[in-house]
């Protein structure tokens, strides 16, 4: 599977749950490549924006969909990496604002190999 294949399973299931991908297309293609990369390096698409450990079970909270996304889009109108926005995100009727990161210290320290 590639990018694109990615981009068209994903997209429409998504946007019926309403979040949509960042209107950034070469963004979005990137960090899909990127969850590509992962899914081959760990056996999982952790996001591509966090320090994954390679253990499952540790990375649980940033499989892409990760966690955050729906409080980060509820919130912020983007997840913390902006591969999914909110349609209101998409279309410049909210701001445009920098999302924290909502993982708990110590999986962020797990993903370093600090635990």
């Amino acid at each position: 599977m590639d990018a694109k294949e990615l981009y068209g399973k994903l997209k429409a299931f998504q946007e019926k749950k309403g979040y949509f991908f960042n209107s950034d297309t070469t963004m979005v293609m990137d960090l899909l490549e990127m969850l590509l990369v992962n899914k081959e390096r760990y056996g999982h698409m952790a996001c591509p924006c966090r320090l994954a450990s390679g253990n499952y079970e540790m990375d649980r909270d940033i499989i892409c969909p990760c966690t955050y996304r729906e409080p980060d889009v509820a919130e912020y109108g983007a997840c913390f990496c902006g591969l999914y926005t909110s349609k209101e995100w998409n279309e410049g009727k909210c701001p445009h604002r920098v999302v924290p990161e909502r993982r708990p210290a110590e999986k962020v320290l797990a993903g370093l190999g600090l635990d």
